[in-house]
């Protein structure tokens, strides 16, 4: 079977990894990576995102504002948004909220958050959500305003197992990271097993969270602290990681993982509609 990879979550358009961009993705290329949805962060990085979309048959992008960066934002920003989203066909995310950061303001973060899961709900367009030590406030401001109807990511799920079917009512998906492969998220792992079939995504959050040394296909240096960095093209070894952690082979995780993505990102790849989340 010829394998198709989809990486649910990565940020392609990394200053780390410009200097590297061009190697970088004539690795993606001679893997079977099909689509990658990559996150902005911030208004400041949105039009590299924009650019490697049109680039790049490969890339769905995704636009939005991060927790850590939503002091940073301009009067313009919500603005600004919704110019880049007019664009090209695309996803709202990198969205969410953390308590995890030094001096956060959650009031702020849900304000921007709200804001942007309601243009979301309104264009009828996946999110992708990130949480950090604040799932219990996640779930209530997502049972209590709109959603989009075509679902939304849990990017790198993090939280706790009982709250795994509360999630997946509200239409959430859940991203699994390589990182997860180390041996101190054992805890993370097991949730894992518990995630829905029909809910599962795979992720490399490239050049963040990196695999096990011994898992990485391939390695990559940041030229400016000599610090690793996870190369986007290790999504085959994500794959191969979910396939042990949940004893199913990897052309049958595959094909799973294909439907899932299709099912919400879809209408976002041409001549792959998707379908409403159950």
């Amino acid at each position: 079977m010829h394998l198709r990879l989809y990486d649910a979550h990565n940020h392609l358009q990394d200053g780390r990894l410009s200097s590297n961009l061009e190697q970088i993705l004539r690795a993606i290329g001679d893997e079977p990576i099909a689509k990658m949805v990559v996150n902005g962060s911030c208004e400041e990085d949105w039009p590299a995102v924009l650019a490697l979309a049109e680039k790049s048959p490969q890339v769905i992008p995704s636009f939005g504002y991060h927790p850590w960066y939503v002091k940073q934002r301009t009067l313009s920003w919500q603005n600004q948004l919704a110019r880049f989203l007019d664009r090209i066909p695309s996803a709202i995310g990198e969205i969410g909220l953390d308590r995890w950061i030094k001096d956060y303001d959650l009031e702020e973060q849900e304000a921007v958050f709200k804001w942007q899961l309601n243009l979301a709900a309104e264009r009828e367009l996946p999110v992708s959500i990130h949480c950090l030590q604040a799932c219990g406030k996640l779930l209530e401001l997502l049972e209590s305003g709109p959603r989009p109807m075509c679902g939304f990511v849990l990017h790198s799920y993090g939280g706790p197992q009982e709250m795994v079917a509360p999630l997946a009512d509200l239409g959430a998906y859940f991203s699994l990271p390589g990182y997860f492969a180390h041996a101190r998220k054992a805890k993370h792992r097991e949730t894992f097993k518990h995630v829905p079939s029909d809910r599962l995504l795979i992720e490399t959050d490239a050049p963040d969270q990196l695999l096990p040394q011994e898992r990485i296909r391939h390695p990559l240096l940041d030229r400016e602290s000599g610090k690793q960095l996870n190369h986007p093209a290790n999504l085959r070894a994500v794959y191969e990681f979910a396939s042990e952690l949940l004893a199913e082979s990897i052309e049958s995780l595959a094909e799973r993982v294909e439907r899932n993505f299709l099912r919400i990102f879809g209408r976002l790849c041409p001549g792959k509609p998707g379908e409403n989340a159950k």
